[in-house]
């Protein structure tokens, strides 16, 4: 039958699906069943039954689709079951069954006529006779149908149904064919699927009874379709634009809509034309229900609106000024229309944001300045709490009150600083600049300009800790600007020396080291003063950033011994961890990691949380460096749990301490773990972009998923992000190698190392894995050469390979912050080395061993990776039975962690070497162990069942089959379904037990 074609993407509701999926199978079986689809306006019932109709017809089902309409107190009698007679009418599979019920006929032609002379008829005869006739002629009809095909039938929009089709709907239901036997026992049954706005339904509606009765039969279930995830309506409105669409757009949209699908639709369209306003359209659809309501009630919404999306009962009151038993009325109808939601603490709130938004943008301009300000006067006279300076500071500046709007936010941010919330104090703080020059002097907090600089001195540190590394730039700059030349020394220095370490979160160093210079030179070391020590401390990090090791050793201890002589307890704990870092072997011997717990405890005693992290930071990436994964975690859960305490998950630190986390998780090969947590730091940290996604994507590239590079290359549109553009590269350039595209696996190396080197020209640690990654391709392609007598290209990529690998030499030897790298770092260059050699002269079996040795610190993936190149070195010296062994490894690897790419690659090798025959005694080629659900698989292949069938019977989709299916051949080293099938049967996998 007919179907409506969406242009929006499906997204989300996997849930709901299944369960509707199940339940259309079951009806299919012979067991009727209905479900009741509640949701409000716009969170998308439509676009679900759609999906659900779609693949219902993809199944072998009829879909017959019915729509209620809303005309008001004209409603005409059974439109929805008219609407689906006449489908059936124009399909001639049914025509017979149809004109086996010629009474049901009359719904059709004559139609709405022919039922209201029945009607009148049986008002005349005194009974129902001719509607009972109606109802058991359309259930016997739905029942002969159900004979002659599968049949799901579709209710939309019940809210607005008539009389007329309630009644009917209740009788099939309760009466009808749910509870009759089909004609011919064909076993199938009809199933019904009815949807309602469940926000229209006020206390009075009259399909409220029906549903009560209706949930009450035992074949009727309900299903609620909730607001969608914040991620899903993320994914719903890229996948609605072309246009890549900039985070904070995407971030707004997800915040108003509140899951509606409907509602983000129309901000998005709007994003151009209305300035981040609401859609005129969008605010005359929710302002429909407003207009439908008693004044007085329309009053009370008004006076809400103002408020906020939540008030409470006595602030309202007070601020609407009408009679508890009015007030109490209109709050009556407003709840029963579904516009407020009445709290368990006596407050109440729209049911919607953008409800709120539609009434409040709805007020005259007078109005509203009069409504802020008496709620203004009614928070002011409970007095000045802390909690509610905020909604103080917001009425006091929209009644357009500056002097006391700038005072209030003022102690806004003082709380949103208390409890560790640098988001809402850097918006608190900014509201404050934004009106210091239209407040009268009088009414500024005293110390004029000089306090000013300050308070964008701490609004900078916010944005630092709230992540806004730019906007912590750009305040700083602000703050210098606005420093005269008769300015405080110190306060000069603390500006220039809080910019040097902002530009430092941007990756500026040359111009950080400039600025903490100029810093220290303005105020003498000694006497030794807090201020002095603080722009060494920052001058430390700086000096060591660019490259001037020994300017940074020099001024930490002399800073060191002034932060103890003035018992600066956190400035010392920040000297011992640049200390750590740059003395001896750094902050991988014990002696760093001593200083470094040392540091961690004074800082904790001090009260630093920012210096506490980069203690704890630095000794988890210490631990990572010297190859000790596991030691590293608890370094880190530590560092993260006091973030979140602090406040502080926004912050620098913690946010590398994230990847670290996420980096680990990958390297152990515990890869579903790392994409659970990824996802959760996403969901709390929407815009920490690499630092989040990275090891996912690398998960992701590793297990052949699609899209991979184009989420990779997302990373580099708009501002330079060195990690974002670290995690590109990475990704990047190893799929190039996947893809066998030399020439841009290199070209992919070079960029990046180019746009990753500091502005002293030192290159990134990271480009000994680029190059090592690179250096793979590049191999491949000379050896393709060389095996088709191509001597000059051979030649021409193995001089590429010399090229490439001496920059990778000198950067593992010396490390970007002028320390030898680690294991990590070591096993790269031993990977790196192996495929230079084998793009020189051919594979080497004594430079992969090495490269396998190296790799075993830890890193599973890529020890497969290593174990695989050194299969092929092996099998190419004629050594098969160490290269079966090697090659069984990495293939054991790649199922565990389900990197199809790599598993491919593996059995590839395995048949073309023919090294399942080289198994050791007592084992069996590619004989891993096949999951529960693979062994479901396998016993329906035995049977026979397509990809399609085996998805219906265990309810996965047939692409899902698919890949189950593939993962068996791969197990089974089998080239087709009916080879996999045989060798199962020899190897007993499949018995008469397990139903084959």
């Amino acid at each position: 039958m007919s179907q409506t074609v969406f242009t929006a993407p499906f997204i989300g509701r996997e849930e709901e699906l299944a369960r509707l999926s199940g339940m259309l199978e079951r009806a299919r079986g012979g067991e009727a069943r209905a479900v009741l689809i509640a949701g409000d306006a716009g969170v998308g019932k439509t676009r679900f039954l759609g999906e659900v109709a779609a693949r219902a017809a993809r199944s072998g089902m009829t879909v017959l689709t019915g729509h209620c309409v809303d005309l008001g107190d004209v409603g005409l009698p059974y439109l929805p079951f008219t609407e689906i007679l006449g489908l059936l009418a124009a399909d001639e599979r049914f025509a017979a069954v149809l004109a086996a019920h010629p009474l049901v006929g009359r719904l059709l032609g004559a139609g709405t006529d022919a039922v209201r002379d029945d009607g009148a008829a049986d008002t005349r005869s005194g009974g129902g006779e001719g509607r009972l006739r109606l109802f058991e002629g359309m259930a016997a009809l739905l029942a002969d149908l159900s004979d002659v095909t599968p049949l799901v039938l579709v209710l939309e929009d019940l809210h607005w149904a008539d009389q007329s089709s309630r009644d009917l709907l209740r009788f099939l239901l309760s009466r009808g064919f749910l509870q009759r036997p089909t004609g011919n026992g064909s076993g199938h049954r009809p199933a019904v699927l009815a949807s309602y706005r469940a926000d229209d339904l006020h206390r009075r509606h009259p399909l409220r009874p029906l549903l009560a009765e209706l949930v009450r039969l035992p074949g009727v279930d309900r299903l609620e379709l909730r607001p969608l995830a914040d991620a899903e309506v993320a994914r719903l409105l890229r996948a609605l634009e072309d246009r890549p669409l900039p985070e904070a757009t995407v971030r707004r949209i997800v915040e108003r809509a509140e899951g509606n699908a409907f509602y983000a639709e129309e901000l998005l369209a709007a994003t151009d034309t209305e300035a981040g306003g609401m859609p005129s359209g969008l605010a005359d659809l929710l302002l429909i229900r407003v207009e439908q309501l008693p004044d007085t009630a329309q009053q009370v919404l008004r006076t809400a609106a103002v408020a906020g999306r939540r008030v409470e009962h006595d602030l309202l009151r007070d601020a609407v000024g009408l009679p508890e038993d009015e007030l109490e009325s209109a709050l009556r109808e407003a709840v029963g229309h579904q516009l407020l939601v009445a709290g368990d603490d006596g407050a109440y709130a729209f049911r919607h944001a953008l409800a709120r938004e539609a009434v409040y943008a709805d007020l005259l301009p007078g109005e509203r300045s009069r409504l802020h300000g008496a709620f203004a006067a009614l928070l002011a006279a409970r007095g000045h709490r802390a909690e509610t300076a905020a909604e103080r500071a917001h009425h006091y500046r929209a009644s357009h009150d500056l002097g006391e709007a700038l005072a209030a936010s003022l102690e806004a941010a003082d709380h949103a600083q208390r409890v560790g919330a640098p988001a809402e104090e850097l918006r608190h703080l900014e509201a404050v600049l934004d009106l210091w020059e239209s407040v009268p002097a009088p009414a500024l907090p005293p110390g004029g300009r000089t306090d000013r600089v300050t308070l964008m001195l701490r609004a900078s540190a916010a944005a630092a800790h709230a992540g806004e590394a730019h906007r912590a730039v750009s305040l700083t700059r602000a703050a210098l600007a606005g420093v005269g030349q008769d300015a405080d020394s110190e306060l000069a220095a603390r500006v220039r020396y809080t910019l040097a370490g902002t530009l430092m979160g941007v990756d500026s160093l040359t111009a950080a080291f400039a600025y903490s210079s100029e810093a220290l030179a303005m105020i003498p070391a000694e006497p030794p003063s807090p201020t002095w020590v603080w722009a060494a401390a920052t001058h430390v990090l700086a000096a060591r950033q660019v490259g001037e090791s020994a300017i940074a050793l020099r001024v930490a201890r002399r800073a060191l011994r002034a932060a103890e002589q003035l018992d600066l307890t956190d400035a010392r704990a920040d000297l011992l961890i640049s200390l750590a870092n740059i003395e001896g072997d750094g902050r991988r011997s014990e002696e760093g990691r001593a200083r470094l717990k040392e540091a961690r405890e004074l800082a904790r005693r001090g009260g630093n949380a920012p210096v506490e992290m980069r203690a704890l930071f630095s000794l988890a990436i210490g631990a990572y460096e010297a190859g000790e994964l596991e030691e590293c975690l608890p370094w880190l859960a530590e560092g993260l749990d006091r973030a979140r305490r602090a406040g502080l998950l926004s912050s620098p630190y913690p946010l590398e301490m994230r990847y670290l986390q996420l980096l680990v998780l990958y390297t152990l090969g515990r890869w579903d773990e790392c994409l659970r947590t990824a996802t959760t730091d996403l969901a709390v940290l929407p815009a920490s972009g690499g630092y989040a996604v990275g090891p996912a994507l690398y998960v992701g590239l590793a297990r052949g998923e699609q899209k991979v590079a184009e989420r990779a290359r997302a990373l580099l549109e708009g501002r330079f992000d060195w990690m974002a553009t670290l995690i590109a590269g990475i990704v990047l350039t190893d799929a190039a190698v996947l893809s066998g595209d030399a020439e841009g696996a290199v070209a992919r190396l070079r960029s990046s190392v180019e746009a990753l080197t500091d502005d002293a020209g030192t290159p990134p640690d990271v480009t000994v894995r680029l190059t090592a990654l690179a250096l793979t391709a590049v191999a491949d392609a000379a050896a393709g050469a060389r095996s088709v007598g191509d001597e000059a290209a051979a030649d021409r990529w193995a001089a590429v390979a010399t090229e490439l690998l001496e920059p990778a030499r000198a950067v593992a030897r010396r490390g970007a912050a002028g320390v030898p790298q680690g294991p990590e770092g070591h096993a790269w260059l031993a990977r790196a080395e192996a495929e230079w050699a084998w793009a020189a002269t051919g594979p080497d079996p004594a430079a992969w061993e090495r490269t396998v040795a190296a790799f075993g610190y830890g890193d599973a993936y890529e020890l497969a990776r290593c174990r695989l190149r050194y299969a092929h070195a092996l099998l190419a010296a004629d050594r098969r039975e160490d290269a079966a062994t090697e090659a069984r490894a990495a293939r054991e690897t790649a199922v565990r962690l389900g990197a199809t790419p790599l598993l491919e690659r593996a059995d590839a090798l395995i048949r073309r070497g023919r090294l399942a025959a080289e198994a050791a005694p007592g084992t069996r080629a590619g004989s891993a162990t096949l999951t529960a659900r693979e062994q479901d698989v396998l016993r329906l292949l035995a049977l026979g069942r397509s990809n399609r069938q085996i998805g219906e019977e265990l309810f996965i989709s047939g692409k899902t089959a698919s890949v189950h299916v593939s993962n068996i051949l791969a197990k089974l080293s089998a080239a087709s379904r009916t080879e996999a099938v045989a060798i199962a049967h020899r190897r007993r996998l499949l018995t008469p037990e397990n139903g084959a």
